[in-house]
């Protein structure tokens, strides 16, 4: 097991998925963290925070997991109200990672090795996301879980000859 440095990230769990959230400061990593955890117990999944602002990583059976430090466990910031208490777990596997970035430089059509990143010599599915458009980076992130996890878009499309939704 090998423990990094604090790590400036966020992390949630949604489902059993842990997701690493990194950008700059002030680029909407705990916006996206309480949305993400928000919109899934909404929806009647399993969501919790792990960490906000700063997370320690290792690695543990070649899996990358996350970690909150005591001092802050179990905080997140919102903006324009400042630090508030929420449910966490202490830990958690990270499965894909988050990388707020400027809208611009996000492609319509990403090449496959953009899709994966390499944390601490572990390979994980990768989803770019514009900083400060919550909404977006929300949709962007859900469909990466979802095809990250299962292996397939998003949404399956219909078949032809069939109405969409319809067997």
């Amino acid at each position: 097991m090998r423990i990094t440095a604090a790590t400036h990230a966020t992390c949630v769990v949604i489902g059993t998925a842990g997701v690493l959230i990194r950008g700059p400061s002030g680029s909407g990593k705990s916006a996206l963290g309480l949305s993400l955890v928000e919109h899934a117990q909404g929806a009647g999944h399993f969501a919790a925070l792990v960490g906000d602002d700063r997370v320690a990583l290792e690695v543990s059976g070649g899996r990358l997991v996350a970690r909150v430090p005591p001092a802050i466990a179990g905080l997140i910031e919102q903006r324009g109200h400042g630090i508030r208490p929420m449910p966490y777990l202490p830990a958690a596997v990270v499965r894909l990672v988050v990388d707020l970035v400027p809208a611009k430089t996000i492609v319509r059509m990403p090449e496959q090795d953009t899709l994966s990143t390499v944390v601490n010599g572990v390979t994980l599915a990768r989803q770019p996301a514009p900083e400060h458009d919550v909404g977006q980076a929300m949709a962007l992130t859900l469909a990466a879980l979802q095809h990250s996890l299962h292996g397939r878009a998003p949404v399956p499309a219909p078949r032809l000859g069939t109405q969409a939704g319809m067997p």
